[in-house]
Formats: structure tokens, sequence, C-alpha cells
């Protein structure tokens, strides 16, 4: 006795097209990606290969980074949250005139590269370091080669952010005490600012 799943005729499956040279095929089975070429078959597996790879290296950098993570001290940690202010301050500035001299960022030094220049020197005061009042976009020769040409950079600052906040900056002495978390965070936070300018800048 012939039943109702034997009697109804098979439906043809619908070609598709190979996932490696894009011809078109009937699979054999609803998983069937492939023509049957050997070469279709070869770089597939050289694809999956090289994918397999990729993830095998993006999964050791990323160790790579958690073991050096892991040795960092915190004067490491003091130093990428530097770097990612003094970028922030760099971006944040582009465009205006150097803060001592007020010539254009980069007049005069080679490659046009500036610097992010304190107010208030890190040495003298590292309680201030992070603060965005105290830094400023500053010509290489201003910082480097003018010990930061501290008389111009105050009056261009008072311009810049009145004499009130110049003198606030001045007077402030209260000490600050940056454990690892904040740093990392401080970097962190300056970093978001930084790329939400440069997406603002594009």
């Amino acid at each position: 006795m012939t039943t109702a799943a034997e009697s109804r005729p098979v439906k043809p499956r619908k070609p598709k097209a190979c996932k490696t040279c894009k011809a078109e095929f009937v699979p054999r089975t609803s998983l069937h990606v492939l023509c049957g070429r050997i070469e279709c078959a070869l770089s597939m597996a050289d694809a999956k290969q090289a994918k397999h790879a990729r993830a095998a290296e993006k999964a050791m950098r990323v160790e790579v980074r958690a073991r050096k993570e892991r040795i960092k001290t915190r004067r490491d940690f003091l130093a990428d949250a530097q770097r990612e202010f003094n970028r922030y301050v760099r971006v944040r500035d582009a465009g205006k005139p150097c803060i001592c001299c007020g010539r254009p960022l980069g007049d005069g030094a080679v490659g046009g590269a500036y610097d992010c220049g304190h107010y208030r020197s890190v040495g003298s005061a590292p309680h201030l370091r992070f603060h965005p009042d105290n830094a400023h976009a500053q010509n290489k020769q201003c910082n480097r080669w003018g010990a930061g040409r501290a008389v111009d950079y105050r009056l261009g600052l008072i311009a810049r952010i009145g004499l009130d906040a110049v003198e606030a900056l001045e007077a402030d002495q209260a000490p600050r005490h940056y454990s690892i978390d904040d740093l990392k965070q401080i970097k962190a936070e300056y970093a978001r600012k930084r790329r939400e300018l440069e997406r603002e800048n594009k």
C-alpha cells in the first residue's frame, strides 16, 4: 500500500549561486553551497584557513595586550593618560593660533608639527597635568626652545579663557592623587572626547 508521503511528488530544488565562482548550480541539499568544481572547494578551504588564521592572530594580540597591561606600572598608566590628554588638546586646538606667539600652529616648524604645551608645567604643577585650561596647542619653537614663553603664554591664556580663570589656575595648589583606575578612566575619557571632535571636524 502506498502512503501519502510516498505518493507526493518530490519538489525540485531551486538553483543557487556558488559561494566561490558565483555560477548557478542545483544543490543536493540545503547545506550545499559549492558548485562542485575542485577549484571552488580549494578556494573555500583556503578562505576558511585564512579566516581561522586571522582569528588566531587577533586572539594572540588580545592576549599580548592583556599580558602587557598586567605588568604595567603606575608610571606607565600615567604616561598613557598623558599622551591621550595631549592628543585631545592638539585636536581641540587645531585651527587656532599658537597660545604664545599667535602664529598659525606649526608655523616655522619642520613638518608643521606642534605640541600640547602646559602653562604651569607638569614638572612644577603635576596636579594640573590633566586640567584642560592649563594645556593648549603651542608651536614647537615656543614650547621646546622658548622655555615655554611663560609671559607670552599668560597673555594668550588671558585672551582665551579670561583673567579670572588664569588666576584660578595660578592659585590652584590642591593635590591630586591618581590611582591606576583613575588614570585608565582619564585616558578613556580624553580618547572619547578626541574621537568626538575628530568626527565633528570631518
